[in-house]
């Protein structure tokens, strides 16, 4: 029996972030002319740590170029959960700063000749609030999905500042691609009440969106190296993961 060669690539690269500074980012690719799709990772408020690099390399399993940029990297090198420590405590990275860095790694994964040019945005926790803000402030996004993204609904206008000035719901009129969103039943942040609110405004406003919950599971449930991991559902999620990018942005099977 005749099996297909698989192999990859899965390297450090440099990006042109916000304000044209130059970060690093984290690159995995399947070795093969494609074309392929890309994913860029918007990673947890934890920052660019061990869990969050295995992302790209399970996506170019699966035929997709990923790339994780470093939202940190400004802080200079180090621990990423001693760095990430130092961003929380500063309250995260401004939004301006991180949409202008995702803005960066997706030109890079569409300048490389073996891409076909449709890059989605997948983020987590804080990530996954990114991600609903990145859809609907950038043009050129063709799908995103956010997991578990807390705060995208803000109820109490304290938590709002220079940082984060808007919540993220209250730009999704100009949301302009798929949205794939998927969610713990358990997780208080977003609750499922801010889900089914987000839901309830996603279809009286026609956008194309699929939403997924789990019960049994809570926040980050899909991260294996943490209690909150839940083997089954996270199984499950990543399958209907998979089978979205594919549906909405190609990729090679």
């Amino acid at each position: 029996m005749n099996f297909p060669y698989q192999a990859m690539l899965a390297e450090t690269v440099t990006f042109k972030g916000h304000n044209g500074d130059l970060g690093e980012a984290y690159f995995a690719r399947p070795l093969g002319p494609g074309p392929f799709a890309g994913v860029v990772i918007i990673h947890h408020m934890p920052g660019w740590d061990e869990w969050i690099k295995e992302v790209p390399r399970k996506l170019a399993y699966h035929g997709f170029l990923g790339i994780a940029p470093h939202l940190y990297f400004r802080e200079g090198p180090g621990d990423p959960d001693d760095i990430g420590a130092r961003v929380r405590a500063a309250g995260g990275v401004p939004d301006e700063q991180v949409i202008g860095d995702v803005a960066g790694a997706m030109e890079f994964v569409r300048a490389l000749p073996y891409a076909n040019g449709k890059v989605a945005v997948m983020g987590f926790c804080s990530g996954g609030r990114h991600t609903y803000l990145v859809a609907c402030r950038l043009p050129n996004v063709d799908a995103a999905i956010d997991c578990w993204g807390g705060n995208v609904i803000v109820d109490d206008p304290a938590l709002l500042n220079d940082k984060r000035p808007r919540a993220p719901i209250e730009l999704t009129e100009n949301l302009r691609c798929p949205l794939f969103g998927i969610f713990g039943n358990d997780d208080p942040n977003p609750s499922p009440d801010h889900v089914n609110r987000t839901e309830a405004l996603l279809k009286k406003l026609g956008k194309t969106y699929e939403f997924h919950r789990y019960d049994g599971a809570g926040h980050g449930f899909f991260a294996n190296n943490r209690p909150s991991y839940r083997a089954e559902q996270a199984t499950d999620g990543w399958k209907k993961v998979i089978a979205f990018l594919h549906k909405h942005i190609g990729g090679q099977r």
